[in-house]
């Protein structure tokens, strides 16, 4: 390998070099070694002349991309531990895998193929990285798709995984999760996790708001984008949000303006929707894309209450308001021809009104699986844990959340039930 990194600039673009300078405690390490705005900044160098990150800037680099991309759906201490274990935080690391037959790169020691599969396969393309694998040497996009990676585990097989599993899968593979070839790797992870000198909560901020959209906003937030819903949906969407009586009555009562509508936020600062603005999206989701299969709007602000909590980037592994994936999109977009909006990378799911039409979609497409007009309880359970996994003793609890969410959208029947359809 002839690469060589003598300063940050060297291996991260202006946008991220700023989000660095903008970190507090970077600032003041680079400031006290003598670094100067404006100026190049060098790299730390170990013994052997080969640069590395320090914890403070291994940190900052992480919430960086964990706060952007992520909205704190990745653990933090986990991508620092792994990155201490994996390349002792440096950039330029290079390790061969007699397995894989190639060699692992960079900071979270990531295959090059495993690389162009997250990005092809799972959208994951905010660097434009697919054929080029030198640029896995950038500590910027060598984490984004460590996390990346680190999500899709977190999900494993359609079930939400433990710390343990993720960490073990990320050094053998998902099938030596559980294998004894990985404890070691899992007992070390523990000790140097336990030894990060930085607390594990990446943000100290005030109490939450409530749903209006009052109070401290995501805008707020160092590194984190797409403050406002004007910059996550389409001028002509944003027109019906406004023209919805209910949306109308609720932006206006917070002092909202055309053109810089703010989201509500939680006390971690993460992103949400109202349940207003959730009921909001859903009729005009399905008033101008399903309006022959009348699907009752209940019952995906239910499901958007189950999956995601309202959250606009979604919870865990799920990916936005209706955690549909990159994947079951693109499925939906090619295949099945729901191609009322352009899907081009998993950031687009992260756009209420993309997530609520693909979900939808989804919906729909379950409510008739093989070609059977199918239960309420069958689709919901479906949604949630994939068609072929539904049973009463495994996904039951599923169809009880879902019913415990409803209630905040639509009343039941008289017999207590509910239908999709």
């Amino acid at each position: 390998m002839v690469l060589s990194y003598q300063y940050w600039d060297d291996c991260v673009d202006p946008r991220d070099l700023e989000a660095l300078w903008l970190d507090p405690d970077v600032r003041a390490e680079w400031l006290d070694v003598g670094e100067t705005r404006g100026r190049k900044v060098h790299l730390s160098r170990d013994p052997d002349g080969e640069p590395y990150l320090t914890q403070i800037e291994m940190k900052a680099v992480a919430a960086i991309v964990i706060s952007r991309h992520f909205d704190s759906q990745i653990d933090l201490e986990m991508i620092c531990a792994i990155s201490e274990i994996e390349s002792g935080r440096q950039p330029l690391a290079e390790r061969y895998d007699k397995k894989a037959k190639e060699a692992t790169l960079g900071i979270m020691q990531l295959l090059p193929k495993t690389a162009d599969w997250l990005i092809r396969e799972l959208g994951y393309q905010t660097y434009e990285v697919e054929g080029n694998p030198i640029l896995l040497f950038r500590p910027f996009i060598n984490v984004y798709l460590g996390a990346a990676y680190l999500k899709w585990l977190l999900n494993y097989d359609g079930k939400e995984r433990n710390e343990e599993f993720v960490v073990r899968a990320y050094n053998g593979g998902p099938k030596k999760a559980a294998h004894k070839s990985t404890l070691e790797y899992w007992k070390r992870y523990l000790s140097v996790k336990e030894s990060l000198p930085f607390r594990k909560s990446l943000y100290n901020g005030p109490c939450p708001n409530d749903a209006s959209g009052s109070g401290l906003h995501v805008s707020e937030i160092k590194g984190v984008n797409h403050a406002f819903w004007d910059s996550r949906a389409s001028p002509e969407d944003m027109d019906e949000m406004w023209n919805h009586p209910s949306v109308l009555k609720e932006w206006s009562k917070c002092g909202e303006i055309r053109g810089k509508v703010l989201f509500s936020h939680d006390k971690e600062r993460r992103p949400y929707l109202s349940r207003v603005e959730v009921k909001a999206v859903a009729e005009i989701i399905l008033s101008k894309h399903f309006s022959t299969r009348q699907v009752n709007p209940a019952i995906l602000c239910a499901l958007a209450e189950v999956v995601s909590m309202r959250f606009v980037n979604g919870v865990g592994a799920r990916t936005g308001l209706m955690g549909i994936d990159y994947p079951t999109a693109m499925w939906l977009y090619s295949d099945l021809g729901y191609k009322a909006y352009r899907v081009e990378s998993v950031d687009d799911l992260t756009k209420p009104f993309v997530s609520m039409y693909f979900g939808a979609a989804y919906l729909a497409w379950l409510s008739e699986y093989e070609g059977r007009q199918r239960t309420p309880q069958f689709v919901v359970q479906a949604y949630l844990a994939g068609p072929k996994n539904v049973s009463l003793q495994e996904t039951g609890h599923y169809w009880i959340n879902f019913e415990e969410a409803i209630i905040h959208y639509e009343r039941k029947k008289d017999d207590g039930t509910c239908s999709i359809l």
